[in-house]
């Protein structure tokens, strides 16, 4: 539960959105938040505070004068008693008074108020999002250090379609997350591969392996969270792409390699996660290989490109850091991959301790030595490399 102990003031404005919190309550008591709701009236004409109550297990607050806070003064003790006031959904009329400083009911005056950080998710029609007005304040938010959670793009309950609806419930709870973590790779750009990569012998079959990319989505998670600019390129899997990372599609080493090399200038650093076939079919056959008498087609192989060698080659490379997934010798294999390389650090595991699962055990080895990582879960074991990446950064 990566919220243990966080306590969340939630403010829900009016908008069809408002549906939305009641999941976001859930999944915030999932992660192990203590969540207080305080509602605009408008709110309340699109979700009842009697299901925010039923939600949360606490009383929710909709008028400053409520007389349940026994000073009558709720817009100063919930904020004092929260890590992070959360609005989530935000309207463009709560945007604006919160860019102008008013302080007319509730949540806005808490928010006034507030001994906390300030995070909000907008929720409107895609024209008010796009008003210019809309975009003053916005950006008066952001000049005010709150932080603006989306908006997203796609169909909105008006028929429309475009920016401006609510980013969905677990992609806030993951930028909330990520809002308490430090942030180390602030202004840094980190490209990674992840995956394994899919070599054709023909339009239906291929050479592949067994990675999940599960190490490398968490890495890429990880770092958005250290506050980096993140590409990822990845290899076939069934995983969904870390909110604020982007992420580039391919199948095989050579795709990989041409995007890798087409993002590498401006990379600060460059994660090869990925699990890139050694070898491919020299000649992929453009038809399906029909068995012919049972006897077995000959497949002639050929080298795979080294794109971790090539980008560390490079005149002036980002920080290379390799992977070494071994089944034995894990020390040896590992260091000797990292000096053929000429890499400042390799991670090496041995697969029996968590290849495809969601937990790891890792070694890193840099110049410094060895430096074991206990086990963990593999988004625990990501935020240290992370870290770990970031001192190699200022060493430098």
């Amino acid at each position: 539960m990566e919220l243990q102990g966080k306590r969340i003031a939630l403010g829900v404005t009016g908008g069809v959105a408002a549906y939305k919190a009641a999941e976001l309550v859930r999944l915030l008591l999932k992660q192990g938040a203590t969540v207080q709701v305080a509602m605009t009236d408008a709110a309340t004409h699109f979700v009842t505070p009697v299901t925010f109550q039923a939600l949360s297990g606490q009383p929710v607050f909709t008028d400053q004068w409520d007389a349940r806070i026994g000073n009558n003064m709720a817009h100063i003790d919930l904020s004092r008693e929260a890590d992070a006031l959360l609005v989530a959904p935000a309207s463009a009329d709560f945007l604006a008074k919160v860019a102008h400083g008013l302080a007319d009911d509730l949540l806005s005056t808490l928010v006034l108020a507030r001994d906390c950080p300030l995070l909000v998710a907008p929720a409107m029609n895609r024209q008010m999002w796009e008003n210019p007005a809309t975009r003053r304040n916005v950006a008066t938010l952001r000049a005010d250090g709150v932080a603006v959670l989306g908006p997203g793009c796609g169909d909105q309950a008006c028929g429309e379609t475009g920016l401006g609806r609510m980013l969905e419930p677990e992609e806030i709870v993951a930028e909330l997350i990520a809002h308490f973590q430090p942030k180390p790779l602030k202004g840094r750009r980190l490209l990674l591969t992840a995956g394994p990569t899919f070599e054709a012998i023909d339009p239906v079959r291929g050479i592949t392996n067994l990675s999940t990319g599960k190490m490398g989505y968490a890495i890429a998670r990880a770092a958005h969270e250290a506050g980096a600019e993140v590409t990822l390129v990845s290899g076939p899997v069934a995983l969904p792409c870390p909110y604020g990372v982007t992420r580039i599609d391919v199948t095989s080493a050579l795709q990989m390699r041409d995007a890798v090399l087409a993002q590498t200038a401006g990379s600060d650093v460059f994660v090869a996660v990925a699990a890139v076939a050694d070898y491919r079919p020299a000649a992929p056959a453009e038809q399906k290989i029909k068995k012919d008498g049972g006897t077995p087609p000959a497949i002639e192989l050929t080298l795979n490109p080294d794109i971790l060698a090539e980008v560390a080659a490079l005149p002036h490379p980002p920080l290379c850091v390799g992977f070494a997934a071994e089944s034995q010798k894990l020390d040896e294999y590992a260091e000797k991959k990292r000096r053929a390389k000429k890499i400042p650090l390799i991670v090496g595991n041995l697969i029996q301790n968590g290849f495809g699962g969601d937990d790891n055990t890792l070694v890193l080895f840099d110049d410094d030595g060895r430096h074991p990582l206990p086990p963990a879960s593999k988004i625990d074991l990501a935020r240290r490399l992370v870290a770990h990446i970031a001192t190699l950064l200022e060493k430098n």
